[in-house]
Parts: structure tokens; C-alpha cells; sequence
């Protein structure tokens, strides 16, 4: 029986090692832009971001994670990881992939601090929109004008295989 019991355990560890080796489960952690293209889903993304401004100065987890904290940064991270794990394991991600509420409101955050200082000049002027979004500073996410930024208008999953592709920096 404990051998047995010694067995089990080391065929757990040895599925998870395999587990974790496969899914490139520790590159995760870094802020590596690459660690995005992990998975294939994301190289319409990614090879998108590689032809935009936005590449020479700011990476995916720049934009798509919390800069206000580590520990918000890491939830946000496992999160996310979490339901993408999900979706692509399940293949119910369809062939555009659609932001969620928070991932939104993060994103939005991050656009504003960096570019805080056009955002103060529009907050001043502000009230002169008519088209509020009561739950977006300004009435509006800095997407709504700026469609094409930093992935341009290509959004489809498929695209970047046969247009793009992801060149090496």
C-alpha cells in the first residue's frame, strides 16, 4: 500500500512537471511580450502590435495588466490566465476574441496614464460631448476614436497566419 501511495504522489508531480513544462506554465510570469504567442490564438495580436507605434514603448502587459500594484498585477495575470487556459482548452473562443469588463476598465486606465497629458486637456473639455458612457472617465474609452491602436483593424483569429506573421525583434 505505500508503495502504491509512493507511486500516485510521484505520477501526480510527474503530470504536473509534464503539465507545467508543456504549457510553458513559469514563462507566465515574466513580462515578456513572447510569452503572449505561447499560444497560437494570439499571433494575430501580437504580429499587430509588432507593426504598431506602440511597440518601442510599451509591451502587452503595459497595456493589459494593472500598473498600481504587484499584487493586482499577479490576480489580474492568474485571472486572465485562468479563463484564456480555459477558453482555448475548451475552443469556445470563436475566431474574435472579445474583451472582457475589467480587462476593458484596465486598459482604458493604462491609456490614460500614459497619455496623461492629452487625456487633462480633454477632461476639460469633456463636457462638451454629448455621447456619456457613465462608467468610463470622459464618456468614452480611448478606443472609440482610436480603433486601430496598437492592433489595427485586423481582429480575426485567422488573419495574421496568412497576412501578417510575426517577425522576429
Amino acid at each position: 500500500m505505500k508503495t502504491l501511495a509512493i507511486c500516485s504522489v510521484v505520477a501526480v508531480i510527474g503530470m504536473f512537471g509534464y503539465l507545467a513544462a508543456e504549457s510553458k506554465m513559469l514563462s507566465y510570469m515574466s513580462s515578456d511580450e513572447k510569452v503572449c504567442i505561447n499560444c497560437h490564438a494570439m499571433n494575430t495580436h501580437y504580429a499587430t502590435w509588432q507593426h504598431s507605434s506602440h511597440r518601442e514603448v510599451a509591451t502587452c502587459v503595459d497595456c493589459h495588466l494593472p500598473s498600481d500594484s504587484l499584487p493586482n498585477k499577479l490576480i489580474a495575470k492568474a485571472r486572465d490566465g485562468f479563463n484564456h487556459s480555459l477558453a482555448f482548452t475548451l475552443r469556445d473562443f470563436g475566431y474574435n476574441l472579445r474583451i472582457t469588463d475589467d480587462a476593458a476598465r484596465r486598459i482604458q486606465d493604462n491609456c490614460i496614464a500614459c497619455h496623461d497629458g492629452i487625456v487633462s486637456q480633454m477632461l476639460e473639455t469633456s463636457k462638451l460631448y454629448s455621447n456619456f458612457d457613465s462608467h468610463v472617465q470622459m464618456g468614452r474609452k480611448c478606443w472609440d476614436c482610436h480603433r486601430s491602436v496598437p492592433h489595427g483593424k485586423t481582429r480575426n483569429l485567422t488573419t495574421a497566419q496568412n497576412n501578417l506573421g510575426v517577425k522576429e525583434l
